[in-house]
């Protein structure tokens, strides 16, 4: 079965006119939305040949699902402090810091908003959140394993719930939350997950 156009990395270009392209993308993405991403556009921006675009991305769904594949392998890694609240206060952090970029928060809107009413994008998203919450579920595992945590808690259920209230703060009123909020998130999910709420099977 043929890949999502966008969604490898295609050989025979350089990675300047992937970076260029991916750029001009998310700019259009964080000033304009999803609404009025156009390849033509993004090709001018980009100062790349229209065809070019066209033919490596196919369409605007396979392009928005590159620039996220690009942000998720670009993302800093996780950070181990030693403790399950220490690690998911770091987590949450990052996340207000990225949601308060007035860049990366506007064109995280913009997908969000494209997903709920265009399905390949929903897939590019869903794919995107799948692997920082990979990256992150080890905190959960050794939280765990030092008996912060109850065995059988599932580490992904966690990591999302410490981003889930975040993105609900920007969602419904347009502010990024602070760093107090940052930090009661972490804090309510390790305290929910230690009482045993996201124990699973």
């Amino acid at each position: 079965m043929s890949a999502e156009p966008g969604t490898v990395r295609p050989g025979g270009r350089t990675a300047r006119v992937r970076a260029a392209v991916l750029r001009a993308a998310g700019d259009v993405l964080a000033e304009q939305g999803f609404a009025h991403l156009d390849l033509a556009d993004v090709a001018r921006r980009a100062e790349v040949g229209k065809t070019t675009v066209y033919r490596r991305w196919g369409s605007v769904a396979g392009l928005v699902a590159d620039l996220l594949g690009d942000m998720a392998e670009q993302s800093l890694p996780r950070t181990e402090t030693g403790s399950v609240l220490g690690d998911l206060r770091a987590n949450a952090a990052l996340v207000r810091r990225t949601l308060a970029d007035p860049r990366q928060g506007a064109l995280f809107r913009a997908v969000i908003a494209a997903g709920a009413c265009d399905s390949r994008t929903a897939e590019a998203l869903r794919r995107f959140y799948e692997v920082r919450v990979a990256e992150w579920a080890p905190c959960v595992e050794q939280g765990v394993a030092r008996g912060e945590l109850p065995v059988g808690t599932d580490a992904g259920l966690v990591v999302r719930a410490v981003s889930a209230p975040l993105y609900y703060t920007l969602l419904t009123t347009g502010v990024a939350p602070d760093a107090a909020a940052a930090d009661r998130a972490a804090e309510a999910a390790v305290a929910a997950a230690a009482a045993g709420v996201y124990v699973v099977g």
